[in-house]
């Protein structure tokens, strides 16, 4: 006879079971967290490296610039006119005597022909009073001469008269009177010698003073004739047209700009600095100017007072000679030496930081990782930064743009 069973309960393996996974699915849930995220992965040509050195850093700054010449001669118009013609267009060699340019101005022509006839008159009027002058003085020395004659006469009457009177031939009435005749002649001499004085200097004064008229109107003559001449622009000095847009025909003002001429073998450069690095500039300083085709060296010669759109402008005198091809306006760049650094911590300069601010570098550790870190940034260059903390040397660090990796610490370079 069969003898039925209890039917076991299932129960504890269940709750074996649940203990399990539960236990198996915490473990894996610490382990995972315990897992460092996957580093992006970024092409190692798509970068730029650089490795921390210690030594010399040459301090720079670099612009963009044109050269211009040192010695450049503006002509302007003298006189309003008219163009009649122009001889000479620009980039043409041109020598002090050069005409550039024909000008018409009939007033002008008129004024010049004007102050001639004045200098003319006034000239023909000094001839006469220089000759009617002559007359009075001529006339004045006569009469003197003509009293110092009738003096004498007197003299000796009044002496033959005194001869005759000691001897009782002639009275005294008639003694004073020949004394007296003598005694009025010889005032008068000396009155009409006094008057011929008085006439000459009056005549000096006279003559003089048209010959100063004379001076003035012929002053006013050369003014008028140079002004004349001027309607034939010359050049006034040997070097290259730079500049002449003007057309026969067209009316000019006075103080107008004519033209321009330069002498091409004498040229700086005129370098435009950022004003953020221009701070360090200073006259004396040593400077590479590229024309493209060479280098020449130089020195600063002149900074600007102001900046303009963010530039200041600096003044190069180059001290070597200009490579072939060098003209004013040709574009250069150009590269000032401001210090030596001896013994210092650089770098290739980053993408992104200035002078004295901190960023943060992509620094390579082991194998191909790279480790996000501070770096303080010190002095800087045209390619080069100054390390003050964060880097030591043998450091190879990413320069490049790595804004796109902001949000990760690490990064892999394939």
């Amino acid at each position: 006879m069969d003898i039925p069973r209890k039917k076991k309960s299932k129960t504890p393996k269940y709750v074996a079971y649940a203990l399990a996974g539960a236990a198996l699915i915490a473990g894996a849930t610490f382990g995972l967290g315990q897992l460092r995220a996957a580093a992006p992965t970024v092409e190692r040509a798509t970068v730029w490296t650089d490795t921390v050195k210690r030594g010399l850093m040459v301090r720079q700054v670099q612009g963009q610039g044109t050269l211009v010449p040192e010695d450049v001669r503006w002509i302007s118009a003298v006189v309003p006119a008219r163009v009649e013609r122009v001889l000479v267009h620009p980039g043409a060699e041109v020598k002090e005597d050069t005409i550039l340019i024909e000008l018409t101005n009939p007033d002008v022509e008129l004024q010049a022909l004007e102050a001639q006839r004045n200098v003319a008159s006034a000239e023909a009027e000094l001839v006469n009073l220089g000759a009617g002058l002559e007359g009075q003085r001529l006339a004045q020395e006569s009469q003197v001469a003509t009293l110092k004659s009738t003096l004498e006469d007197a003299k000796r009457r009044a002496k033959a008269d005194q001869d005759l009177a000691d001897k009782g031939f002639l009275s005294k009435l008639e003694l004073d009177q020949s004394k007296d005749r003598a005694d009025e002649l010889a005032g008068r001499l000396i009155f009409e010698q006094k008057r011929l004085g008085a006439i000459g200097r009056g005549n000096s004064a006279q003559v003089e003073a048209q010959r100063g008229e004379v001076e003035r109107l012929r002053s006013i003559a050369i003014f008028r004739q140079k002004q004349l001449d001027g309607l034939k622009v010359r050049a006034g000095v040997s070097g290259i047209l730079q500049e002449l847009s003007l057309q026969a025909g067209q009316s000019v003002i006075q103080g107008a700009v004519l033209a321009r001429i330069a002498k091409p073998d004498k040229l700086k450069a005129e370098l435009r600095i950022p004003e953020t690095q221009a701070k360090d500039v200073a006259i004396g300083q040593k400077a590479q100017i590229d024309t493209r085709n060479g280098v020449v060296p130089g020195k600063v010669s002149r900074i600007d007072p102001a900046a303009v759109a963010g530039t200041v402008k600096v003044d190069v005198a180059l001290e070597g000679e200009l490579p072939k091809g060098a003209r004013p306006d040709l574009t250069v760049e150009g590269t000032i030496e401001l210090e030596r650094l001896e013994n210092v911590l650089y770098v290739g300069r980053p993408a992104f930081g200035d002078s004295g601010s901190t960023v943060k570098l992509f620094k390579m550790t082991t194998g191909d990782e790279a480790q996000r870190v501070p770096v303080q940034l010190g002095r800087s260059s045209v390619k080069t930064v100054e390390i003050v903390n964060g880097l030591i040397e043998g450091d190879r660090v990413v320069l490049s743009d790595m804004s796109q990796w902001d949000n990760t610490d690490r990064i892999r370079l394939r």
